[in-house]
């Protein structure tokens, strides 16, 4: 089964005096990048909040954002006071530049990042083990998002797929009448500026058959199926990252869908070759995607 690269996961818990929140977005990323919003108490275990998002995610852009909230007065705290006088002296200007009321100034001091701190730059064991806990189960709830999306970019992506065998069927049903034409052409021209009678038939087959090897198609068509044929066996591997591989499996289908339409010489031909590049274009889309 497919996974998606984005999704939402969200978890809480509350313990005593503390909740701890954890919410993980993710979105479209060539590798694995993490934007960590993280309580100050946590900056510690930072490597190893990573280290457990990589072994789950795999690739990816997320953003995280983990706080550890005190509900009651349990943790000391400590007032930074320069930094308090450096946010009242830059308020205080300010106000007066725009003649606002100074009221109530300490506390919106108060509530200024980094102003109060915990007296402590370090969480109990417990709590640290707890944060795991509340990381693993907003991990698991994004997982399941991508599941979900991802079981819908597989169909789509298994759709595409078989429009282009389908159109690939086409082609070959074609084929030989193209062959036809192109022959019928050629004695055409022939008999119009050299004279029928004229002609050495032994030399036209083989000018023919090798004008028609230089045309041919069959070759492509043949990589062309068992690329699609690949691609569908991928896609039914139980490796959970495979969206670059599908990314690249889709380069050689364009690369013989292109080298077709350029050797075919004929408008039915290049009819069914846009429709194919139309469904590849759509799959290409979707591949980004795709875990």
């Amino acid at each position: 089964m497919l996974k998606s690269m984005t999704g939402f996961g969200r978890a809480e818990i509350t313990r005593g005096e503390t909740t701890i929140t954890v919410e993980i977005k993710s979105l479209n990323g060539k590798q694995f990048e993490v934007n960590l919003k993280l309580s100050p108490l946590l900056r510690p275990y930072e490597f190893d909040i990573r280290a457990q998002m990589q072994q789950m995610l795999h690739r990816g852009t997320m953003d995280t954002t983990i706080n550890i909230r005190q509900n009651g007065a349990t943790r000391p705290v400590m007032v930074n006071t320069e930094l308090a006088r450096f946010y009242y002296q830059s308020i205080t200007t300010l106000a007066k530049e725009l003649n606002l009321p100074q009221d109530d100034m300490l506390n919106v001091l108060m509530k200024l990042p980094e102003v109060v701190t915990p007296a402590t730059e370090q969480i109990a064991e417990e709590e640290w083990m707890a944060v795991q806990e509340v990381l693993k189960t907003a991990l698991a709830e994004l997982d399941v998002h991508r599941q979900n999306e991802g079981a819908m970019l597989e169909s789509d992506l298994l759709q595409r797929i078989e429009n282009i065998e389908s159109y690939c069927i086409k082609v070959r049903e074609l084929d030989p009448l193209r062959k036809d034409k192109i022959r019928q052409k050629l004695e055409q021209l022939l008999a119009e500026h050299v004279g029928k009678e004229n002609v050495d038939e032994n030399r036209l087959e083989q000018e023919l058959i090798f004008y028609l090897e230089k045309l041919d198609i069959s070759e492509e068509l043949v990589r062309l199926e068992n690329h699609c044929r690949y691609f569908k066996e991928i896609l039914n591997e139980p490796e959970a990252a495979k969206g670059k591989k599908l990314g690249f499996v889709l380069q050689e289908v364009g690369r013989e869908i292109n080298t077709t339409g350029s050797k075919a010489n004929d408008a039915g031909i290049q009819q069914w070759v846009v429709l194919m590049k139309d469904e590849l274009e759509k799959a290409k889309e979707q591949v980004l995607n795709v875990l």
